[in-house]
């Protein structure tokens, strides 16, 4: 595979206009009566609320909104949605499946895929039906994670089903998380986590070796789509924690809050992005080697050869949804660019907090333009920037986008849904 280091990222950076792809563009916001802001000329309502902590979202064929509850409410972790006389509210909420709480879940071949953190089930949707009345039929088993757990789903038009498998680690140190341990050397968890993987989308019954390391060197991705305007598939990479914890003779309080970056990938077949060896800096725009690796946060060393992202965020903002915007509702502009929902940090003490927002990154062809723009602010309440993930009011989890061109933002807190769509 071609190595996209010193290829694909700077491309990304000749085609922005201002240089700058991983700063962010101010517009101007209007605060909502659905209490989070948006762009002028756009209207956010509330959908649905307190449905539970909400995960992803996905569409039905008749625009019935589908979320995943991280825990379930009366034993269901399904929230099924439906607008029956088409005023941007629900009117009819059923929830289904006694099974555990998990993130995944989509709307595929006329199947309801979702997932817990070790399994992935699907049931078939017959007729017009807001429940799907076939079977739980057991798609895909996979070993239990102490940590990095979440298994998000993306599938192609041609009957795979993409998976993460985040590494149960924060930088492959044995014991995890003790500052001074240096890394293991080679990785063994590669072998079975840390990346992605693709299975099929038919069969049944899959365990782990049934499927194939689609790409590796990805601490945790948590948002994952199929683009299918180019085909490809994308995810953003969650960065590694606690640099300053555990190599205070290296970083600064302030160095460890900001940093790694968070990264918006373009995967192609057997990329390899570098994790636990290297983690991106958002400032240098570079891959620099970890400190368990013998970095000295200047440093590239094994880093030259790994891929890159299309561009960077500020360290530990979360990111937990991507969704690319094919709808024809918002202004062309918004045509083919990538929202993503940032869940907010829990480590950039003793600062605040940072994240809690949705973000649209712009796109030419098949790259970013121009950086990004907060799209939707607010959801933390009086301050965007709590000192903690508990003092936040809401926080952005899942998003998805209706056959209209409405998008769609679930929250993990209460579980509020928000519809925003153009007013012009």
């Amino acid at each position: 595979m071609r190595k996209l280091a010193f290829f694909l990222f700077p491309l990304a950076i000749i085609a922005c206009k201002n240089d700058a792809p991983t700063t962010e563009t101010e517009t101007a916001a209007q605060q909502s009566s659905a209490g989070i802001s948006v762009p002028e000329g756009f209207k956010a309502e509330i959908y649905a609320d307190n449905l539970g902590s909400g995960r992803h979202l996905a569409i039905g064929k008749a625009g019935d909104i589908y979320a995943r509850l991280a825990v379930g409410q009366e034993g269901k972790s399904i929230v099924a949605m439906r607008d029956t006389n088409a005023d941007g509210k629900v009117d009819i909420t059923e929830y289904f499946e006694e099974i555990a709480g998990g993130t995944g879940i989509k709307v595929h071949n006329n199947y309801l895929y979702f997932s817990t953190n070790e399994q992935v089930f699907r049931r078939a949707f017959k007729g017009n039906e807001l429940v799907p009345s076939g079977e739980r039929e057991l798609v895909l088993s996979l070993p239990s994670q102490n940590q990095h757990a979440a298994k998000p789903l993306a599938f192609d038009g041609q009957d795979s089903m993409y998976v993460t498998i985040g590494a149960p680690s924060n930088a492959c140190q044995d014991p995890d998380r003790q500052p001074g341990v240096v890394g293991q050397d080679p990785c063994p968890l590669l072998q079975t986590s840390g990346g992605i993987w693709k299975f099929s989308a038919s069969t049944l019954n899959q365990t782990f070796a049934d499927g194939k390391r689609y790409a590796t060197g990805i601490r945790h991705a948590v948002g994952i789509t199929y683009n299918t305007k180019d085909q490809k598939l994308y995810a953003m990479q969650h960065g590694r924690d606690q640099l300053h914890e555990f190599w205070p003779d290296i970083y600064s309080e302030k160095e460890s809050s900001e940093q790694p970056g968070e990264e918006f990938l373009r995967i192609e077949p057997d990329s390899d992005f570098g994790w636990p060896y290297c983690y991106f800096d958002w400032k240098k725009r570079t891959k620099l080697l970890n400190p368990e690796y013998g970095g000295n946060s200047d440093s590239i060393g094994r880093c030259v050869g790994v891929d890159y992202p299309l561009m960077g965020f500020p360290g530990h903002w979360a990111p937990n949804a991507l969704e690319f915007y094919q709808g024809n509702q918002f202004p062309v502009s918004y045509k083919g660019g990538a929202f993503i929902a940032f869940h907010g940090s829990w480590n950039r003490a003793p600062f605040p907090q940072q994240g809690y927002r949705v973000v649209f990154v712009p796109f030419s062809g098949n790259d970013p333009i121009s950086g990004y723009t907060s799209f939707a602010t607010g959801f933390a309440g009086a301050s965007d920037d709590p000192s903690s993930p508990a003092d936040a009011k809401y926080r952005p989890c899942g998003l998805a986008v209706d056959q209209a061109g409405a998008l769609y933002i679930i929250d993990s807190q209460k579980g509020r849904v928000w519809r925003i769509t153009y007013t012009g």
